[in-house]
C-alpha cells in the first residue's frame, strides 16, 4: 500500500538508510561516546541516523502539525541527558523512548486542543492527500504497538531490520507488529480477505 502523500521529512533523509549495517551499528556506538564527550558533529550525525525514526514514533502518537517541534524537542532532551545513557549500544531505544515519553507529554498538556488541532491542521487539497490523511488516522486508531511500526514501515520507508536496529525491539517483534498492524489495517480499510 503506498500513499501518494509524502508525509516524511522533506530533507531525503531515508536515502542513506538503505545502506544501513553491521557496521554502521559498530561506528553508531563509536559516535554516541564521542556525543557523550560533547561533540557536536557527533551529535549532528546521530540526528541525520535516528531523524525518521523520531519522526515516524511522534506521527504515529500526535497530529502532524506538532510533529517537526516535538521531534525537535527529542533531540533536545536527548542532547541535554545522553551523559546519562549508560549503555551507548542502547541509544536507539533509548532515544525512541524519549520521543514516546514527549508524545505522551504533549497529550498530557494539551488534551483539550489535540481534536482541534487534528480538524483544522487537516485540510486536504486533493483526492490523494485525503486518502492518505484518513489512512493515516486509521494507523493511528490501531494499537500503539502496531501504530508505530507501520508508520516507520509505511510513512518512514525503513525495513523490519531497520526498525528493529532503530528502537532496540527485537526483530521478531516487529516482524508480528507488521503483519499484525497490516491484517488490522486491512480489515479497517475493508481489504480483509
Amino acid at each position: 500500500m503506498e500513499s501518494a502523500v509524502d508525509l516524511r521529512w522533506p530533507e531525503g533523509h531515508l536515502a542513506h538508510m538503505n545502506t544501513m549495517s553491521t557496521a554502521t551499528a559498530q561506528s553508531d556506538n563509536e559516535i554516541v561516546a564521542r556525543a557523550r564527550t560533547g561533540d557536536s558533529d557527533a551529535f549532528a550525525r546521530l540526528h541525520r541516523s535516528y531523524s525518521a525514526m523520531v519522526h515516524g514514533i511522534l506521527l504515529a502518537r500526535v497530529p502532524r502539525g506538532e510533529v517537526d517541534d516535538l521531534a525537535q524537542d527529542v533531540f533536545i532532551q536527548a542532547m541535554q541527558r545522553i551523559h546519562s545513557l549508560r549503555d551507548d549500544n542502547a541509544f536507539g531505544g533509548w532515544l525512541a523512548m524519549i520521543a514516546r515519553n514527549r508524545a505522551t507529554d504533549f497529550h498530557r498538556q494539551k488534551r483539550d486542543d489535540v481534536e482541534l488541532l487534528d480538524d483544522i491542521a487537516h485540510d486536504p487539497s486533493s483526492h490523494n492527500d485525503s486518502e492518505a490523511a484518513h489512512i493515516l488516522l486509521l494507523v493511528k486508531s490501531l494499537p500503539e504497538a502496531y501504530r508505530e511500526t507501520l508508520v516507520l514501515r509505511l510513512v518512514e520507508g525503513m525495513t523490519g531490520p531497520e526498525i528493529a536496529e532503530r528502537t532496540g525491539l527485537t526483530p521478531g517483534s516487529v516482524r508480528v507488529n507488521l503483519h499484525r498492524g497490516m491484517q488490522m489495517l486491512k480489515e479497517k480499510l475493508g481489504w480483509a480477505s
